[in-house]
């Protein structure tokens, strides 16, 4: 009888501990861990045509400073607010960019709690209250045209051990961070929103160079031209003026040169004034220009000479095309710092000053049309072959009908060719360029550097 009740009491006791750990039970049985894996980041966002702006902040953990670059829809074109306006050429970037954070998803939960940010590289770039400044990440948010939230993501580390493209990544706010698949280009350099063909300049249109070496003095304003050397391309070799006999021009050097004015591209951009910018665009009025005008051209390297012709202190070089497109780029003072500092002309919070190196120079642009290199044809003496069928025309009508098309055809040349320099001096009429030292360096050769003896 004894053993018949401690059997029963085991039995009613087995019963009340399954009862007890059944009621206990969630009633997922899924980890909260896994919960949402798989999951987009950001379920409402859709359609990467509701980006209207695009925000990317780095922080650097050397000089401590939050370099912050957005692009953002104005107007009738995309623009860059953080490089003063500067128009957004490569416009498909946004999309691909918002495109592929929409299809970023929650792969994996490698941490639940704010100390192991650091470690994975995503701390909030703006977040103040961290006093480390280390393992903080660079975040990018996106908004559309009414500035409703997109999308807002913390990038961090690269993901030890996985293959392919593996990043941490948070959502700023949340503790909670991911490893996921990260393929998108999320680029903060200016370099790669931008035109990148600065000129617009095909090297094999390219029919005469001119190298103008000459310095300024700044004080009296007197030009000091120590040497123009005129390069003009032959068939098949490119000549100097005042070449003496025995001597060529280096054909590696004048290709080197030609590439240079072909690929040149720009590292930053600074705002002309406003005043100067409307003379330079209507310039066949000449330039009128204001103190502060003046000011803002000497301390970027350019300057007047008595005679009113605008100069620069390193020199100019001028290119004429096949099209009669006349570029002329005269280069200025040093730039001097690095990242936004040059591109911008903008100091990063927390760094105190531009200083760094002085890598890169300013450039000025102007464009002109050459219209003596195409003299305007004969015109036709009688234009009544237009009144009658051409299976009537007299011999003096088709040569009339055949003056008219080669007119025509001037025009055509003339016209296009005007235009094309004007919307280049729009453009141009507008900036201040940075271009590198290495840019510098490859177009602005002496005659001592093309000039060779055979």
């Amino acid at each position: 009888m004894d053993e018949t009740r401690k059997t029963l009491a085991f039995a009613g006791t087995a019963v009340l501990v399954t009862v007890a750990a059944y009621l206990a039970a969630p009633a997922d049985p899924t980890p909260e861990a896994f919960s949402d894996r798989g999951e987009v980041f950001f379920a409402e966002f859709t359609d990467p045509n509701d980006a209207a702006s695009l925000e990317v902040i780095d922080f650097d953990e050397v000089t401590g400073g939050v370099a912050a670059f957005n692009v953002v829809f104005k107007g009738t074109r995309w623009r860059i607010p953080s490089h003063h306006n500067y128009p957004a050429d490569d416009r498909d970037r946004l999309a691909r960019t918002a495109a592929g954070l929409i299809e970023v998803r929650k792969d994996d939960v490698v941490a639940e709690v704010a100390a192991d940010h650091e470690a994975l590289g995503v701390v909030d770039p703006l977040d103040e209250s961290v006093a480390s400044l280390a393992g903080r990440g660079k975040r990018v948010t996106v908004r559309d045209g009414n500035d409703n939230l997109l999308a807002d993501l913390i990038i961090g580390n690269s993901v030890p051990g996985r293959e392919g493209r593996y990043r941490y990544l948070r959502v700023p706010g949340q503790k909670r961070t991911y490893a996921a698949r990260f393929d998108v280009d999320v680029s903060s350099r200016f370099g790669d929103w931008i035109e990148q063909d600065l000129l617009e300049v095909d090297q094999n249109r390219i029919e005469q160079v001119i190298l103008k070496d000459y310095s300024i003095d700044e004080r009296t304003r007197v030009l000091n031209q120590r040497d123009t050397i005129i390069l003009t391309r032959g068939d098949p070799d490119w000549t100097a003026n005042r070449m003496r006999s025995g001597q060529k021009v280096d054909g590696a050097k004048m290709e080197d040169l030609l590439k240079a004015l072909d690929e040149l591209t720009i590292v930053g951009v600074r705002p002309k004034p406003a005043g100067l910018s409307r003379s330079l665009e209507d310039n066949d009025e000449g330039i009128n220009i204001t103190r502060s005008d003046l000011a803002s051209l000497q301390e970027k390297g350019y300057f007047f000479t008595g005679d009113g012709q605008l100069v620069s202190n390193e020199g100019e070089t001028q290119v004429r095309t096949k099209d009669g497109i006349v570029y002329t780029l005269r280069f200025g003072e040093i730039v001097y710092g690095a990242g936004d500092a040059v591109t911008a002309g903008t100091v990063a919070v927390g760094t105190g000053g531009s200083g760094g190196p002085g890598e890169n120079r300013y450039l000025f642009i102007t464009t002109g049309f050459d219209g003596s290199m195409f003299p305007e044809p004969r015109r036709p003496d009688d234009m009544g072959f237009q009144a009658r069928a051409d299976s009537l025309w007299t011999e003096a009508d088709r040569t009339n009908a055949g003056l008219q098309e080669k007119h025509e055809t001037w025009q055509r040349t003339v016209d296009t060719g005007r235009r094309t320099s004007a919307d280049l001096n729009a453009r141009f009429a507008q900036w201040y360029y940075v271009i590198s030292a290495d840019s510098f360096d490859r177009i602005r050769l002496r005659r001592g550097n093309l000039v060779t003896t055979e």
